[in-house]
């Protein structure tokens, strides 16, 4: 399948049969890295970041080594976009010296900007609205935990944001039932024309009933209720304590498997506030895949780098 060139903003405009050969590839890579090799021998990945990161940066960086490839590490703060550089002059420097751009920030509209500018592909490792790689590196998983997507529930709780975005838009394209067992949405995140394609498919829910909905759920998903550079800002005090009062019902514990008999996988993309939306019974529990989540952002960046590139 020719996806040569192709963006990953989001994955919308995205449909079935290249999502799964996304998933596919990232399978065969994980089972057989040493034939991939030198697939991106001598080409160059430029990483931008306006937002912090562990497992973004760490699994595109190696995938990239691991394929033949350099990546290079560009801070927001160490470079020129810091003092008030253009944003579309940066980019159209930066894809001189490379055959593919990845950026995570604050806003996907940088994003729409940096993609319009250039050439080459440009990928997005997260912004306000989506984070896709994280999403088709967690239907992987799901791949290879059950077999397959038809007839399975996902249920994502806590509050609907980037990566349940991500999760709705490839679980259903993919034929999974994506249930949000949610109080509310981040209001940046919401994503109108994605939630109307989602519900066309009849696949898509949401609820506020976590107990029911997760009763004969497949997987169980939870992210952070608060967005990691809010957890310690002073501003955010009033909010953050809000949210903690309000999503507290909706916490993912062993506790909630029990009550419920639910035999679901447990999922978070990581990093997690322990004792908020995941308490660290969940994380190390018999369910949990949260660390296959995590080791499969390596071979799902190589299959998204390996195809665009």
């Amino acid at each position: 399948m020719d996806l040569k060139g192709r963006d990953v903003l989001n994955f919308k405009k995205y449909n079935r049969e290249e999502l799964e050969y996304l998933i596919d590839l990232g399978i065969k890579i994980k089972k057989s890295p040493k034939k991939y090799y030198d697939s991106l021998k001598r080409k160059t990945l430029v990483m931008l970041f306006e937002k912090s990161s562990t497992r973004t940066r760490t699994s595109f960086e190696a995938g990239m080594n691991q394929l033949g490839g350099h990546a290079i590490f560009l801070d927001w703060q160490s470079s020129q976009l810091s003092i008030g550089a253009e944003l579309k002059d940066e980019a159209r420097s930066i894809e001189r010296y490379c055959e593919c751009i990845a950026a995570r920030v604050r806003e996907h509209k940088t994003l729409q900007l940096m993609a319009n500018a250039v050439e080459v592909p440009v990928v997005n490792m997260l912004c306000e609205k989506y984070h896709p790689c994280q999403g088709i590196a967690d239907m992987m998983t799901i791949k290879e935990k059950l077999g397959g997507f038809e007839g399975k529930k996902l249920v994502f709780t806590g509050i609907a944001n980037n990566v349940s975005n991500s999760l709705v838009v490839t679980g259903t394209k993919l034929g999974m039932q994506v249930t949000l067992a949610i109080p509310e949405k981040d209001p940046d995140a919401i994503d109108y024309e994605l939630e109307k394609m989602a519900k066309k498919t009849g696949l898509y829910e949401e609820t506020t009933d976590l107990k029911s909905a997760v009763k004969d759920a497949d997987i169980i998903y939870t992210d952070t209720w608060v967005n990691m550079e809010y957890m310690s800002d002073p501003k955010f005090a009033k909010e953050k304590e809000r949210r903690m009062n309000t999503f507290m019902p909706y916490q993912v514990s062993a506790k909630l498997l029990k009550d419920t008999g639910s035999k679901a996988k447990i999922m978070h993309c990581l990093a997690a506030h322990i004792g908020y939306e995941i308490t660290r019974d969940a994380i190390d529990h018999p369910n949990s895949v949260i660390f296959d989540q995590a080791e499969n952002r390596l071979h799902i960046q190589k299959a998204i780098l390996t195809s665009l590139i």
